[in-house]
């Protein structure tokens, strides 16, 4: 397929708008991707149009890394995927002056066949590989294309839980209700974990996640943290999960914590700079760093992930606050920057 085709920008002066650039031509092992929808990702999408995420530099950038799609045309050497079918993180590619930022609010991306890559022998210094290729994977048919959009986003926070070591027994505090607070709080739960505690500064979302899995949930505005954990766990807790992105709450977290507890910070704060003072830290604790999800671990959550949405365990629909067109796609924007939205933001085509 030859010709352009609409995406959306970050120039270099931080101005947004929709450009038009070439469809791109999958290579041999690609499959060329007709996107369908892709979520606003507040952890990456709104650092990189105010361009301050960690070692990204390379504007004007085209925007979008949780986009879902039906395939319309492959390469010569793909084996895996079949025109139609619907898969996950379709990419683009530098374009026409255009660096790629994963281009997923595009109307065309592309994915690569892993599984014909490695029969052919080829090697991760080959230019036809990319560890993204290991989460381009097919979605469940029941799902819409916004719903599939979610997998991403499950996939990334169950390889945290994993990453970050939170098993059944533990007893977690997560700060934050978005939409990855409350999806650690559901993966939490749905993996076994029990004693899941929750606080936010707005009482009716604190509430919001008893309806997830958490067992107890709090309203943390004008409280003292320590005081509200404390009364239901005198010793402290094991982990405390930074689900909101605000450095401060390392330093809140110490007070919380038992002796060989951790404190787990998940992507990527603005600020990446602070003062710790660990004078209030147990003598031996951890601190933890979740900023770049492997895609190989993602696709390997991809099977346990649509296991629980198929059996109704897990709904996507339920972590997504509205469907925008591709055209309206500055208002999906401003509504986060405004604060006029509490969970995931869609964009379809």
């Amino acid at each position: 397929m030859t010709g352009n085709m609409k995406g959306y920008a970050i120039e270099k002066d931080d101005s947004r708008r929709i450009v038009t650039v070439p469809i791109p031509k999958p290579g041999p092992y690609q499959a060329l991707v007709k996107i369908e929808a892709c979520g606003v990702c507040n952890g990456t999408d709104i650092k990189l149009a105010h361009q301050n995420f960690k070692n990204f530099s390379t504007y004007p950038a085209l925007l979008g890394h949780e986009a879902v799609g039906s395939i319309v045309e492959l390469g010569e050497k793909v084996s895996s995927f079949r025109t139609g079918d619907r898969v996950t993180l379709p990419f683009g590619e530098d374009t026409a002056g255009y660096y790629s930022g994963w281009g997923g609010y595009s109307e065309y991306g592309l994915v690569g066949d892993i599984a014909a890559i490695q029969a052919d022998g080829l090697t991760p210094d080959s230019p036809y590989w990319s560890e993204s290729y290991f989460a381009q994977n097919l979605v469940p048919a029941s799902l819409t294309s916004a719903e599939a959009t979610m997998i991403v986003t499950f996939r990334e926070v169950l390889g945290g839980i994993k990453n970050f070591g939170m098993t059944p027994g533990k007893r977690i505090v997560i700060f934050g209700t978005g939409p990855v607070g409350l999806i650690f709080t559901k993966l939490l739960s749905l993996s076994g974990v029990e004693e899941i505690t929750v606080l936010d500064l707005v009482p009716e979302k604190a509430q919001r996640a008893l309806q997830h899995g958490a067992k107890h949930a709090f309203c943390s505005a004008g409280q003292d943290a320590a005081a509200l954990v404390r009364d239901i766990y005198p010793d402290g807790v094991d982990m405390v999960l930074d689900a909101v992105g605000v450095s401060a709450i390392i330093n809140t977290a110490m007070s919380l914590i038992v002796p060989g507890g951790k404190i787990c910070c998940y992507g990527i704060s603005p600020n990446l700079q602070m003062n710790l003072d660990w004078s209030r830290a147990p003598y031996n604790w951890g601190l933890q760093f979740e900023q770049w999800p492997s895609k190989i671990q993602e696709g390997e959550q991809h099977k346990q992930i649509c296991g629980w949405i198929e059996s109704g365990q897990l709904v996507p629909s339920q972590y997504i606050s509205e469907e925008i067109p591709f055209e309206e796609i500055d208002r999906a924007f401003d509504m986060i920057e405004q604060k006029k939205t509490d969970l995931k933001n869609v964009i379809v085509f």
